[in-house]
């Protein structure tokens, strides 16, 4: 599924200039890694740094970008909720949070990569959309389609 995502955004990042990725040092394990060596200049890695890379997200989002702010399910909403919720849903932003690893898919990490309550945390925010992917089909077509929805 991670391969089909970097893969989706690398071809639609190929029609549309406007997208950007903010990444948390997982370039690599989310595969935005074809995105950002054909558009360096829009493939930002803001490191171990979660709320920073939503808040970088929604500062490209006002500037007219469409942004795709990628990390780990463990770390969103965890290591930064009052970001997400003032800056990106509050103003309604069109930033697209996707995560991977999520609930105990990463039970080799430890406790700390695993997180149960992401889902419910976010679907509890104004102007939150969650979408769940059960496959590498479905994460090509919900890339394609939330490109075209704002926020």
């Amino acid at each position: 599924m991670r391969q089909a995502y970097g893969e989706t955004l690398l071809r639609l990042g190929s029609e549309n200039s406007n997208i950007v990725c903010v990444g948390g040092d997982t370039t690599d394990s989310l595969k935005t890694k074809i995105f950002g060596e054909k558009f360096p200049n829009r493939l930002f890695n803001v490191g171990i740094a979660e709320a920073n890379l939503v808040s970088i997200a929604a500062g490209l989002a006002i500037a007219g970008k469409i942004s795709f702010a990628s990390t780990y399910a463990a770390f969103v909403p965890g290591r930064c909720l009052d970001q997400i919720r003032n800056a990106i849903c509050y103003p309604n932003l069109n930033v697209k949070i996707v995560v991977s690893h999520a609930g105990l898919s990463v039970g080799p990490d430890g406790a700390t990569h695993q997180q149960m309550e992401d889902i419910s945390v976010m679907r509890s925010l104004p102007n939150m959309k969650v979408l769940v992917p059960s496959d590498s089909i479905t994460v090509k077509n919900l890339i394609k389609q939330i490109v075209d929805i704002n926020g």
